[in-house]
């Protein structure tokens, strides 16, 4: 049970709560970049779902900044939490060098994982291509009044895809950066 929840000393929060903040500013930027790629790619996604999602973080300085705004909203809180969870591990009981060296290796295992897992999504969008049967969504692109099926399907799986490569690149960080267990 150490390992879901490990216990650490009060004196460890700040800089915990420090690489939680990291983690999501990484993310934050992260989603800023990844949403401005996407929506050079399929502005529906954007203009006909995520616009109505986030209408109340539109601040009326056009679709560059409310699609910034919308990335980084919807990823802050990953990094948040990775931050949270790698620092609550790594932290206590750990030279703090040695600490702050893996909770690094891990953003950036994360980091890398996530634009991997969006790069696939990208590729598995193109090979569906345009006259890919997107059938099963057809009821949603509908409602959604979309007119390009195959670009509006590929960013899908783009955040679909990044989402999933952040969780499994926080499990491989797990897998390959572990904690010293006798605190060197």
């Amino acid at each position: 049970m150490r390992y879901l929840i490990p216990r650490f000393p009060l004196r460890e929060l700040p800089i915990i709560l420090t690489f939680a903040c990291l983690g999501s500013l990484i993310a934050g930027v992260y989603g800023i970049v990844h949403d401005q790629i996407t929506y050079a790619i399929g502005p529906e996604y954007f203009i006909n779902f995520k616009f109505e999602q986030f209408q109340w973080a539109n601040l009326g300085l056009g679709n560059t900044v409310f699609v910034s705004c919308i990335g980084f909203l919807a990823t802050w809180w990953v990094g948040l939490v990775c931050g949270w969870i790698l620092a609550r591990r790594m932290i206590p009981n750990q030279d703090r060098r040695v600490a702050i060296r893996k909770i690094l290796t891990g953003f950036g295992i994360i980091f890398a994982t996530g634009i991997l897992f969006g790069i696939g999504g990208y590729l598995y969008g193109n090979l569906r291509g345009p006259e890919g049967d997107y059938s099963a969504w057809i009821n949603v692109l509908d409602r959604l009044g979309v007119m390009n099926h195959w670009a509006f399907m590929r960013v899908a799986y783009i955040h679909n895809a990044g989402y999933l490569g952040g969780l499994v690149g926080l499990i491989l960080t797990f897998v390959f950066v572990r904690k010293d267990e006798d605190g060197e």
